[in-house]
């Protein structure tokens, strides 16, 4: 069985809804589908919280109404039978009731996550009668019933499996099975979500728990590029990549996948594959633990990057200088992107600034600080495991004519990083891609 997630946009209209469907039930074979909320739905329920939060129930009732009669006139064009129209119809209206329920009491945080559920919940809803009402033997799976987190808000990996395999065991003989992506319940049995990499972590997860032969990622895109196709010309389609060079991409901004999204995928063994809804019969990029030696596969660019350089003749020869420094960026939870070290300093990049001002004031304790802001990190990834003679010589010398704050290589076998000013990120970008590809 494959496991297929399907994002907003795929679902984001009546037009987009059939078209799934079609492509879905091609194969004829038992298919697991993952769903997004309704491209637009999403934003719309968390401006709905955003009123309810400043205790304007007026606004939150006018943002769930315009939402509501976008749905049924949704229903209007995507069912052709009173049957499926009634019963979609009268669904959407238990749940934009529900929503209203919540102008009428104290709102907190559990109350926005349940409200930032229905998306999904409605969206899976819609497409489930569409199968049906077209002669398809479709179920929809509760993702709430199985899809749990620990105390840690991690995933609950053992609950999932056992849970999931129960459910389909009793469920046996469908063609589709639909379930809602990114929601889950936490360890106190609370609605919540999954967060990072959202429904693309959904599908890693229900994969891994199946398992499934593959987990293919549906978007409006046909696969990982080797540039960014908005700001560099002749970009090509990667047709494979290892588990780890496409965590290096998507960590450091190819915006298709998210880097923790396919962790579970990749410790069972189960390829990803990128597709495209506007172009099914692409090939699109398939993900997984096989590594192509000796070569360079992908540029990728991230931007928003604060450099950090603190430096002192205390550090000479010092033990435990690196940990405080280490320490204070743990105490502000602020994750650190790039390092590199001399005798008498270090620098290091941020992608967070919120308590930049904090940590820059908590560090002069030990140094003079040194702060560039709009700065860019550029990698470059593939097979650059240092026994590849000349690979890192080919990134540097792409960048001859464009000054370089700082470089990382050998902390990954997979990756080296450039940091650079965001003005200059258009034209190395498009010389890295010149020299490497072209």
């Amino acid at each position: 069985m494959k496991v297929l997630k399907f994002g907003g946009t795929s679902v984001g209209c009546p037009e987009r809804m059939k078209s799934v469907a079609s492509l879905i039930t091609e194969s004829g074979e038992p298919t697991f589908i993952v769903l997004s909320a309704m491209s637009g739905t999403t934003n719309s329920l968390v401006e709905i919280c955003d009123y309810l939060y400043k205790k304007n129930p007026e606004g939150a009732n006018e943002v769930i109404n315009n939402l509501e009669k976008k749905y049924k006139q949704h229903v209007e064009e995507l069912y052709s039978t009173d049957e499926y129209k009634k019963q979609t119809g009268e669904f959407l209206t238990e749940k934009f009731d529900y929503l209203r329920s919540f102008t009428k009491d104290i709102f907190t945080s559990f109350e926005e996550k349940t409200i930032v559920a229905q998306g999904e919940i409605m969206s899976t809803n819609m497409v489930v009668n569409y199968l049906k009402e077209t002669g398809i033997k479709a179920v929809l799976l509760d993702a709430l019933e199985f899809m749990r987190t620990d105390k840690n808000a991690e995933p609950d990996m053992q609950y999932i499996k056992e849970k999931l395999q129960g459910i389909m065991k009793a469920n046996e003989g469908y063609q589709i099975y639909i379930t809602q992506g990114f929601i889950c319940r936490n360890a106190y049995g609370e609605i919540d979500n999954l967060l990072r990499g959202g429904s693309d972590y959904t599908a890693s997860l229900i994969g891994a728990s199946l398992p499934a032969e593959e987990i293919q990622i549906w978007t409006d895109i046909d696969g990982m590029h080797n540039n960014d196709p908005r700001i560099v010309e002749h970009t090509d389609t990667i047709p494979q990549l290892n588990f780890e060079e496409a965590a290096e991409l998507a960590y450091f901004g190819a915006k298709i996948l998210h880097p923790t999204c396919v962790q579970p995928a990749k410790y069972a063994g189960i390829p990803v594959r990128l597709k495209s809804t506007l172009d099914p019969s692409a090939p699109g990029t398939i993900i997984d633990n096989v590594l192509v030696r000796g070569k360079i596969k992908a540029i990728a660019a991230k931007d928003n990057i604060t450099a950090i350089k603190i430096k002192s003749s205390r550090m000479l020869l010092a033990t435990g200088f690196l940990r405080k420094i280490f320490e204070i960026f743990e105490t502000y939870q602020t994750p650190i992107d790039m390092i590199t070290t001399s005798e008498v300093g270090v620098s290091m990049s941020i992608d967070k600034d919120t308590h930049l001002t904090q940590i820059v004031d908590e560090l002069k304790k030990y140094g003079t600080v040194t702060v560039d802001s709009n700065m860019c990190i550029v990698c470059v990834v593939g097979d650059l495991d240092w026994s590849n003679l000349g690979f890192e010589t080919l990134a540097t010398d792409a960048l001859k004519d464009i000054p370089v704050r700082m470089i990382s290589y050998g902390g990954s076998n997979y990756n080296i990083s450039f940091l650079i000013k965001e003005v200059d990120k258009k034209r190395a970008l498009q010389s890295l891609s010149d020299t490497l590809f072209h």
